[in-house]
């Protein structure tokens, strides 16, 4: 539901903050695939703070932040 309603204005910035964080795998799946496609077919700029690995594996740049800072 918080994802249709950030959805409805149809914003050029989403930010998300662990979006599959407490979902089961199926449902993760299922939502990193909708983040996925608004990317590549609503051009869609989506931020997504997470630590789930396969979201990461999602994404077209990840930055990394360790003690407040951005990790090279």
């Amino acid at each position: 539901m918080a994802i249709a309603r950030a959805l409805a204005a149809s914003p050029r910035l989403l930010v998300a903050d662990e979006p599959t964080g407490r979902l089961d795998a199926d449902t993760g799946r299922a939502v990193m695939a909708l983040l996925r496609a608004l990317v590549e077919s609503e051009g869609v700029t989506v931020l997504v703070a997470t630590h789930d690995p396969v979201m990461m594996s999602l994404a077209d740049r990840v930055l990394r932040i360790g003690d407040g800072r951005l990790q090279p």
